[in-house]
């Protein structure tokens, strides 16, 4: 008889549950979050274990790893996707583990991607550029606001990237502002010396597959940011429509409509959050490097806002990487911008 395992995975503890066929539970336990402890419990089940079903928590890494490499045969739980019976009036972690190892023996478990670990590393690095980008981005408004706010000039990212300690004392006579701007100055230095050698650090290390490597054709898309798509993605064949993809990617609305109304929203945090990044960092350098892309954006801008038209382009690229990676064609700007 075969039996069927579901653990309710939290920060500092999880919940086993081993049911059989008929779903009469033969474990159930909480346990400390160490591998041994787990393994250990597992080991108590002489019968088959047919799978093991664990909840995609921020720190599935050590216990999926730990047991697919002990031979179990592991599904990542995709927590939105799972539908509890709307009835229940009463649940607890003992619970959602029985119901996880019952979704599993009935074949209907939504599943997540088990990303494979050894790329995970790399992709977690360039994760972490990806947050230091953004708190460099901030760095510099922080630094454009307090020069403008105090000299009436506007100064863009670039020129802020090249000030001096020098160029602010001279131009801000104030101590307090100086100091002020030159602490935001210093971080700005320190993250992008630090982005610089994380990106060789991830050069060194990998090269882009030959389905990505034409992803480099779509202006706005440099080598680290394909570097950024290929890890987020992928294996770009899970994803079966392109629809799939750019939802994946965060790339379109959460609204639910019925009869030309509004009927609600889903849930706008569902997908990869990195993607959607990365694709909005694409959408900004295509507009500084491809007309059409910049006539699109301009195009949307007059009738939204900023950011709803950077998402719409966004929108538009993510399609197109989808086709070049999944069709191992040429980038088509022509044909991207058409209708």
């Amino acid at each position: 008889m075969k039996t069927y395992c579901g653990i309710d995975l939290h920060s500092n503890n999880n919940v086993i549950v081993i049911i059989d066929e008929t779903d009469t539970i033969l474990l159930e336990r909480k346990l400390s979050n160490n591998l041994g402890v787990v393994l250990d419990a597992l080991s108590v089940i002489r019968k088959p274990i047919s799978g093991i079903a664990v909840e995609s928590t921020y720190n599935w890494y050590w216990l999926v790893d730990g047991l697919q490499e002990a031979g179990y045969t592991l599904h990542l739980v995709n927590t939105i996707a799972v539908k509890q019976y709307d009835g229940l009036k009463y649940s607890d972690d003992k619970h959602d583990a029985f119901h996880l190892a019952h979704l599993l023996r009935l074949g209907i478990l939504p599943t997540g991607y088990i990303y494979p670990k050894d790329d995970r590393a790399v992709r977690d690095l360039l994760r972490k550029r990806a947050q230091l980008v953004q708190q460099q981005t901030a760095q510099i408004l922080s630094i454009q606001n307090q020069l403008t706010r105090n000299t009436g000039h506007q100064f863009k990212a670039n020129e802020v990237k090249k000030l001096t300690s020098f160029a602010i004392r001279r131009s801000i006579r104030e101590p307090n502002i100086q100091e002020a701007i030159l602490s935001n100055l210093c971080v700005l230095n320190v993250l992008a010396s630090k982005i610089k050698s994380l990106e060789q650090l991830v050069l060194k290390q990998i090269k882009l597959k030959p389905e990505f490597i034409k992803l480099q054709k779509i202006p706005g898309i440099g080598v680290i940011l394909a570097m950024t798509i290929m890890l987020e993605t992928g294996d770009i064949n899970r994803f079966e429509k392109v629809g799939n993809y750019t939802s994946y990617c965060r790339c379109v609305n959460s609204k639910h409509f019925s009869n030309g109304k509004q009927k609600g929203q889903g849930n706008r945090k569902s997908g990869n959050k990195y993607l959607a990044w990365a694709y909005m960092e694409a959408a900004i350098f295509s507009i500084r490097f491809n007309e059409k892309a910049k006539q699109f954006y301009q195009r949307k801008m007059a009738k939204t806002k900023r950011i709803v038209a950077l998402k719409a382009l966004s929108h538009k690229l993510a399609r197109a990487c989808y086709y070049v990676v999944k069709n191992n064609e040429d980038f088509d700007n022509q044909r991207l911008f058409s209708g």
